[in-house]
Order: structure tokens, then C-alpha cells, then sequence
């Protein structure tokens, strides 16, 4: 390994192997309760939560610590519209040209369509963008590496930070998403990967029972 500058590993926690089991059941029933919401009031969350969140996902691995990714916040209603406009747009094609009917089919039991009023409705909308270019230092323009296994790290920490807050959240991924960047100010340098919901559940917020069905633990994992 070649010579480079390093820090002692010393902010693990210590535990003992009996407490390493107690808080990995503690975490896995903490987390399975983490549900996509689409039914969100406008309640105001505090911005310090959004960015405390945002925080913890910046702490992802990635390639060559570059840090490809950015989180453009909306909170402006007129933005929230214009992107909803946009959102509904991309998924009436898609429902009614675009997908296949193997692909509507298995979107049925989710119960899914084109209109999406919680991207008006919800206080805050994250749109996660992958930087192809860039690096360590603003105004850097580097190739970034893997930065889709980065970006997609990142939002998993993202999703599971602001459940521990108590939010509800929603991943939407309209297709093509390139009018995110207009939307948001971005370069066309970055990719506009997943819109975030993230808000309070309406009183009346239902899941689909569907969503609810979880594969084994034999079936998502295998032991050589």
C-alpha cells in the first residue's frame, strides 16, 4: 500500500458480542417499521432535522472520497408545483405508452397512477443528483467514480435517518428526470437520480398490504 496520511480507528463503538446481538435485533425492529408513505400533510418539519439528515447520508462510502452526490431541498410551493406539473407529465406517458404490462402488473398491487399530489403536499422534496464530475473542492472537475453504488448508499442513509427522526418518506423516480435539473439549478454535468418525499403521515395514511410482504432471511442471503 503506498504511504498516505492516516488517523488512529479508535471511534467504534466497543461492545461485547452478547450487546452486538441485542442492538442489531434492537435496530432491525426499529427499522422494519419504515414504511413508503403517499398520503403526507403539510406540516412544517424543522429545517434542522432535513439537515442533520442530509449530514448523516454525506457520511456514505464512496469512491475515492469524492463525495459525489449533492441534495437540492425544495421547499417553495411554486417549485413543488412546477415539478409536479413535470412528474405527471413523465408518468402519464409512461403508464399509458411506456410500460409494459408485465411491468403495470406488478404495479397494480401497490395500487400506483400518474397522480402524484404528494409532491405538492409534503414539506420538503430531497432530489438526489450523482455528480459525474467533481471532487473534494468547489469548482473541482474531477471524474468521480462509482457513483451510482455511492449516490445509491447515500439515500439509503438518507431514507433510514429521517425514519429514526420519525418521518415518513417516498422514493419517486419519474422517467426521464432530466427536467430535475432545470428545476432545481443544477449542471447537466449532474444526474438527477430519485425525488425524496419527506414529511409527517396523514392521519389517515394507509400501505398497501403488499408492501408488507418481506422476503426470508434464506432467501435474501447465503452463507459459503
Amino acid at each position: 500500500m503506498k504511504p498516505h496520511d492516516t488517523l488512529p480507528y479508535t471511534e467504534l463503538p466497543k461492545y461485547s458480542d452478547d450487546e452486538r446481538v441485542t442492538r442489531s435485533a434492537a435496530f432491525y425492529e426499529a427499522i422494519k417499521t419504515r414504511r413508503t408513505c403517499r398520503y403526507f400533510t403539510d406540516e412544517p418539519i424543522p429545517r434542522a432535522v432535513i439537515e442533520n439528515a442530509i449530514l448523516a447520508a454525506g457520511t456514505a462510502p464512496n469512491g475515492a472520497n469524492h463525495q459525489p452526490w449533492h441534495f437540492a431541498v425544495i421547499e417553495s410551493a411554486d417549485k413543488k408545483k412546477a415539478l409536479r406539473e413535470a412528474a405527471e407529465a413523465e408518468e402519464r406517458e409512461f403508464y399509458e405508452t411506456k410500460a409494459s404490462a408485465e411491468w403495470l402488473e406488478a404495479l397494480g398491487p401497490l395500487g400506483t397512477d400518474a397522480d402524484k399530489p404528494f409532491l405538492e403536499t409534503a414539506p420538503y422534496l430531497i432530489v438526489i443528483f450523482g455528480q459525474r464530475k467533481g471532487g473534494m473542492n468547489p469548482g473541482e472537475m474531477k471524474q468521480n467514480y462509482y457513483v451510482g453504488e455511492s449516490v445509491g448508499i447515500a439515500t439509503g442513509m438518507l431514507i433510514t435517518a429521517m425514519h429514526d427522526a420519525g418521518l415518513a418518506t417516498l422514493t419517486h423516480t419519474p422517467n426521464p428526470m432530466k427536467f430535475l435539473n432545470e428545476v432545481c439549478d443544477r449542471p447537466s454535468n449532474e444526474k438527477p437520480m430519485m425525488v425524496l418525499v419527506v414529511g409527517k403521515p396523514a392521519p389517515d395514511a394507509t400501505i398497501p398490504m403488499h408492501a408488507t410482504i418481506k422476503k426470508p432471511l434464506d432467501q435474501i442471503s447465503s452463507w459459503l
